[in-house]
C-alpha cells in the first residue's frame, strides 16, 4: 500500500478576477474549494488513476474537518492526527494574465501529536511506499524527518521525497526511492544552476552519489529529466495555457507514480507525468484530468546521449 503524509495540509482557494484594483471591490468568478496539500493531491490523482492510497496528516478545526469530509466523498481513506488549532487556507487569484499566490503559515502541531504520528507510523503493517511531501508546520523542528526515517527504515518502508527543506541534502544519506526536485530547488540547496543538459546530467550523478535511488527533476515548461542512476531521460513538456500552477507538480508526481511504481514503465510514466501536470496547471485546483490521454500523444521521452 502507498501511503502519502501531508504534516502541513489546507484548502486551496482557487479565484478568477478581471484585473486587481486597489481600494477598490474587485469581483471575483469561478471560485473553487478543495482538499489540498502536497501529498493529498499525489493521493487524489493515484485515485484518478485507480491507485489506491492512504492518506495521512495532521488536522485541525472546521477546515480540516471540511478535507477530511471530501476525501471520504472520494473514497479515499484517511488517519487523520487531530490538533486543536485550525488547518490553513491558501489563496490563488488569476486575474486573466497573472497568478497571485497567498499561502499561510498553516497549524502548530504540539509534541504530544508529533509522538502521536510517530506511534502510528511504526503501527502500519501494510505500508509499502511513504510519500513525504510539502513542507512541515509550525512546532515540527527539521529533525523530525529523521525520526520518520530511521521507522521507515526499520520497517522497511522505501520513502519518496518531494520536500523543497535545505534539510533535503543530509536526507539524502536515507537513500530515498526517489526524490522530486525542481531546477529551481536544486539551486537554493545544492547551489547548483542548470542552464543545460550537462548541467543536468552532472546534478543527477551528484544526486545519486548522495544517495537518491531515482531523481525525478521537473523544469516546467521546459521538460522533466529521470535517472535511475543508470540512464537519465528527458521528457518534452506539453504547451497550454497557465490558470493555476498550485497542484501541478504534485499531479505530476502521483502521475509518475500511477505507472512507474506499479509497472516499472519510465517512458509510460514520464508521458502521464508530464500531460497531468500540463492539465492540471490549465486548470483551477486539480481540475478533471480530461485531457490527459490526448496530451500524451504530444509528449516526447528520450533517452540522454542516444
Amino acid at each position: 500500500m502507498i501511503y502519502t503524509l501531508t504534516t502541513n495540509p489546507a484548502i486551496d482557494m482557487n479565484v478568477t478576477t478581471n484585473g486587481i484594483k486597489p481600494r477598490l471591490v474587485n469581483r471575483t468568478s469561478n471560485t473553487i474549494y478543495s482538499p489540498n496539500g502536497k501529498g493529498i493531491n499525489v493521493t487524489l490523482v493515484l485515485k484518478h488513476f485507480q491507485v489506491n492510497s492512504h492518506v495521512l496528516g495532521f488536522f485541525g478545526g472546521f477546515t480540516g474537518k471540511y478535507i477530511l469530509d471530501q476525501l471520504t466523498e472520494r473514497n479515499v481513506v484517511s488517519s487523520p492526527i487531530w490538533v486543536e488549532d485550525t488547518t490553513r487556507i491558501n489563496i490563488f487569484v488569476n486575474d486573466g494574465e497573472d497568478e497571485y499566490k497567498f499561502v499561510n503559515a498553516g497549524s502548530v502541531v504540539p509534541k504530544e501529536k508529533q509522538i502521536e504520528f510517530l506511534k502510528k507510523l511504526r503501527s502500519l503493517d501494510d505500508c509499502e511506499y511513504l510519500v513525504i511531501s510539502g513542507s512541515l508546520p509550525q512546532g515540527i523542528p527539521l529533525d523530525y524527518y529523521d525520526e520518520i526515517f530511521s521507522i521507515c527504515d526499520q520497517k522497511g518502508i522505501k520513502v519518496i521525497l518531494d520536500i523543497s527543506s535545505r534539510k533535503l541534502k543530509e536526507l539524502l544519506k536515507y537513500k530515498p526511492l526517489l526524490i522530486k526536485p525542481n531546477d529551481e530547488e536544486i539551486k537554493d540547496i545544492f547551489g547548483a544552476e542548470i542552464k543545460d543538459e550537462t548541467d543536468v546530467v552532472k546534478v543527477l550523478k551528484f544526486l545519486g552519489a548522495e544517495g537518491a535511488q531515482n531523481v525525478l527533476l521537473t523544469l516546467g515548461e521546459k521538460g522533466a529529466y529521470f535517472s535511475d542512476g543508470k540512464s537519465v531521460y528527458f521528457c518534452t513538456a506539453k504547451p497550454i495555457q497557465l490558470v493555476s500552477s498550485a497542484c501541478a507538480g504534485d499531479a505530476a508526481l502521483g502521475a509518475f507514480l500511477s505507472e512507474w511504481l506499479l509497472n516499472d514503465n519510465v517512458e509510460a510514466a514520464l508521458k502521464k507525468s508530464a500531460a497531468t501536470g500540463a492539465n492540471v496547471a490549465e486548470s483551477n485546483a486539480l481540475g478533471n484530468l480530461k485531457n490527459v490521454n490526448a496530451y500524451m500523444e504530444h509528449i516526447i521521452v528520450r533517452k540522454v546521449g542516444n
